[in-house]
């Protein structure tokens, strides 16, 4: 059993990393309270650390390929629990989205290495295996963010939502350093630094003019001003890396469908499946009147069938191309979507998220566990950081412009109901409404590019879990 500790460790780090990106949600109101914050500095704590998780996953990426998957890793589990102290200890909004900017810049070292450290550790049925049990985890762990959020802030307060990260990130080093195996320097490039920078200042502007725009009008200057420096960095990234010799992400890869097809996808999956728990988890506690625990278990629905269907379907994903779980559960997640649109309304109570939840959890079981695996398998190995972080890039980059996207539509649809002389409940239900819609589209729009661009090499074997690293599936 002693080779699956490497597995047991990559899996920890995993855990603790996709769960913060949403275990905020239901601790949101009581951060309000105690740290006496408006709305936008909540965005801005969720969008904080998913933002960094997207800007730096790629350089990470490149910097386990240069340096070794392991150092990388065990650096980023040190530098995300000393952020997680960091969080648990703010004295105010500011000092808490600078601490949780600084965890994603160490989530950003442990997801952009991890499917490279599984890839790197297990070959053959072992290999899939593996890749069906990372994948279960990520799967389960967004999903059950909100319902861990909301058993640990009542119990003990929001604090012990970043506290609980420190044990959980000891025991991760500690087996990483005596199980995963070392590697010496694998490469002599250079950081893609302008690359870097473009891309953060682009993805930064973006999201900042969507949070702006939505409490502050579209035709603001500031808004404005920021779309503009956007598009210009956006324009500067694409040029720097077409010229540099050490991409963050090779231009010709790109011009591949299927790798693009699955960045898309990645993209519109996470927007769709997981930006509107924010604004769910608001409606729960502030207009019904649920407990942080009780909130938390009524997103309960969307955890548990995501978990059980990746660990019943992850270790069968090698019969299918990439794209059939993958699109499939794009489809399935905007149909999730569509149902909450239908079900939520000014009257309803906690069951009508379950249905809607629970569809979506079906789509998260099917896609995460091959999203990964279909990208690290579709280039050489010596890129395999370089794809996986670019893919995770994608998913990060979709939560966080979904959220201050949604932020934006949720917060016009406040304004315009209760304009009207409308309810809270009114208008909460209207705001939910409009962004369940955005998201159902989202999804089924992610579900046809991946159809329509992921196929299968010829004569190549279906994409997943179980593919050998150096046969490429995906074109």
């Amino acid at each position: 059993m002693r080779k699956w500790l490497s597995l047991v460790t990559i899996c920890l780090g995993a855990f603790i990393l996709l769960v913060d990106v949403t275990i905020v949600n239901v601790a949101l109101p009581s951060m309000a309270s105690d740290l006496d914050a408006p709305f936008s500095a909540l965005q801005w704590v969720v969008d904080g650390y998913a933002l960094a998780l997207a800007a730096l996953l790629m350089v990470a990426g490149s910097l386990g390929d240069l340096f070794g998957h392991r150092r990388l890793y065990v650096a980023g589990l040190t530098v995300f629990a000393a952020a997680s102290l960091g969080a648990a200890l703010s004295p105010n909004a500011g000092v808490l989205i600078a601490a949780r900017a600084v965890q994603g810049v160490g989530g950003a070292a442990m997801f952009a290495t991890s499917a490279a450290l599984v890839a790197a550790t297990y070959q053959g049925r072992d290999r899939g295996v593996a890749f069906g049990v990372w994948g279960a985890v990520n799967g389960a762990a967004a999903a059950a963010g909100p319902i861990l959020g909301g058993l640990l802030t009542q119990g003990l307060g929001w604090q012990a939502i970043f506290l609980v990260n420190l044990p959980v990130a000891a025991v991760a080093v500690v087996i990483a350093l005596r199980a995963l195996p070392p590697a010496a320097r694998r490469g002599t490039g250079r950081l893609d630094l302008p690359g870097a920078a473009t891309f953060t200042l682009a993805a930064a502007a973006l999201t900042y003019a969507l949070i702006r725009g939505g409490d502050d009008g579209w035709s603001d200057p500031l808004t404005l001003g920021a779309f503009a420096v956007t598009a210009v960095a956006a324009v500067a990234f694409m040029l720097v890396e077409t010229r540099s010799d050490h991409p963050m992400i090779e231009p010709a890869l790109l011009r591949r469908p299927g790798f693009s097809g699955l960045l898309g996808g990645a993209l519109l999956y996470q927007a769709a499946a997981f930006s509107g728990l924010v604004y769910f988890s608001l409606w729960l506690q502030d207009v019904l009147g649920l407990s942080p625990i009780r909130g938390g278990l009524a997103l309960m629905p969307m955890a548990g069938t995501a978990f059980v269907v990746a660990a019943a379907a992850g270790r069968h994903m090698h019969r299918f191309p990439a794209r059939v779980p993958i699109g499939g559960g794009l489809f399935i997640i905007g149909l999730g979507c569509a149902l909450l649109a239908v079900t939520v309304h000014a009257s309803s109570g906690q069951a009508s998220v379950f249905a809607g939840l629970a569809v979506i959890g079906v789509g998260v079981g099917l896609t995460t566990p091959v999203l990964v695996s279909a990208a690290v398998d579709a280039v050489p190995p010596h890129r395999a950081g370089m794809a996986g972080g670019a893919v995770n890039t994608a998913r990060q980059l979709g939560m966080t412009l979904g959220i201050a996207l949604f932020g934006a539509v949720f917060t016009s649809r406040l304004r315009t109901v209760t304009g009207h002389g409308g309810s809270l409940h009114a208008a909460y239900a209207s705001g939910l409404d409009r962004i369940s819609l955005y998201a159902a589209a989202a999804g089924l729009a992610g579900a046809i590019a991946v159809f329509a661009l992921v196929r299968p090499s010829r004569g190549a074997d279906p994409v997943a879990a179980g593919t050998p690293a150096h046969e490429p599936a995906a074109r």
